[in-house]
């Protein structure tokens, strides 16, 4: 069986604690953190904020090389590949734009692995680069799937020309992903991202990294509830702007509910408990010590023993 652990974005230290809370160590002292009798699945951002960019990677490449974890991709992980390979068009330029956005938003790894140069890219940062590259995109298990942000079919489709039989990206393909506009980007983005679709009425909001979007991310696996306020996922301050027009019904996918299935991605807080019977998000923020507001995020996994409908006992939170 597994344990299912969401976003840690360089906090090695709850990292750990959580292993020994669900009962992974490391014995031998090789680094690498086993249990008797499970397997962990990481969701993906292993990337990007915290103070141990270096160990986080370190601990769940291990985990994986060696067989006692299973990981996917996350938006960072796949932002962190873009950012280090270079276009094949011989301009010298990167699939993802150096600008000072981008390299803010991924500024703690840069630091990490010594790439503090513009345009460069060290050897460090290379070899973290060319492991992310080996993570799939998303997990069909027997049992249960994992994808980062969004289990959407119609991206899932468009992208299989791309992805290898472990759905990890093939590598003459990554030009293709990194290319806004595409169909192959925009499904990429979908899966990572989660589902966004345009305001009505030009209405825009400041995010977390304080950067304006027109565009909103959306509780996707909602049936219930189907206003642009009701879906929208933004800051507190801003929800009172977003108006209760009906969505367009074609918009939101839903879940089918054959397989339970986990994402990270959505900065939740509160107590953990399942989005719907059949879907768990693990992000509980424990980025949020990042922006000066400490102990309000928790790093949390869910024990999956086989059920098809979750529940919050489930979840086992540092």
């Amino acid at each position: 069986m597994f344990d299912l652990i969401g976003d840690i974005h360089g906090h090695a230290g709850p990292l750990k604690a959580l292993l020994g809370e669900l009962g992974y160590a490391d014995r031998d002292g090789s680094g690498i953190w086993r249990h008797p009798e499970r397997k962990v699945i990481f969701l993906g951002d292993f990337i990007d904020r915290g103070p141990a960019q270096l160990e986080t990677v370190q601990i769940a490449r291990a985990m994986v090389e060696n067989g006692t974890a299973l990981a996917v991709m996350g938006n960072h992980e796949f932002n962190a590949i873009l950012w280090a390979t270079e276009a094949l068009d011989g301009s010298g330029q990167y699939l993802r734009k150096h600008s000072e956005k981008n390299r803010n938003q991924h500024a703690a790894f840069l630091k990490a692995v010594g790439a503090l140069e513009p345009d460069t890219v060290t050897a460090r940062q290379r070899d973290m680069v060319a492991w992310f590259k080996t993570l799939p995109l998303y997990l069909d298990l027997p049992g249960l799937r994992v994808v980062h942000a969004c289990w959407h079919r119609p991206s899932l489709e468009a992208l299989a020309p791309y992805l290898d039989d472990r759905q990890r990206v093939q590598e003459h393909s990554w030009a293709e992903l990194a290319a806004g506009g595409s169909e192959a980007h925009e499904a990429a983005e979908i899966l990572l991202k989660g589902l966004e679709i345009e305001l009505p009425g030009g209405i825009e909001f400041l995010d977390k990294d304080m950067n304006p979007r027109c565009r909103m991310r959306t509780r996707w696996w909602e049936t219930a509830r189907l206003t642009y306020r009701d879906l929208a996922i933004v800051p507190g301050d801003v929800i009172e702007h977003i108006p209760h027009t009906p969505i367009p019904e074609d918009l939101l996918p839903g879940y089918d509910g054959e397989k339970p299935l986990f994402v990270g991605h959505y900065w939740l807080d509160g107590n953990p408990a399942p989005l719907a019977p059949h879907i768990a998000c693990l992000d509980y923020s424990i980025a949020r010590q990042d922006l000066r507001d400490p102990g309000s995020g928790k790093l949390c996994a869910y024990r999956w023993d086989g059920e098809k409908t979750l529940n919050a006992g489930s979840f086992v939170c540092v």
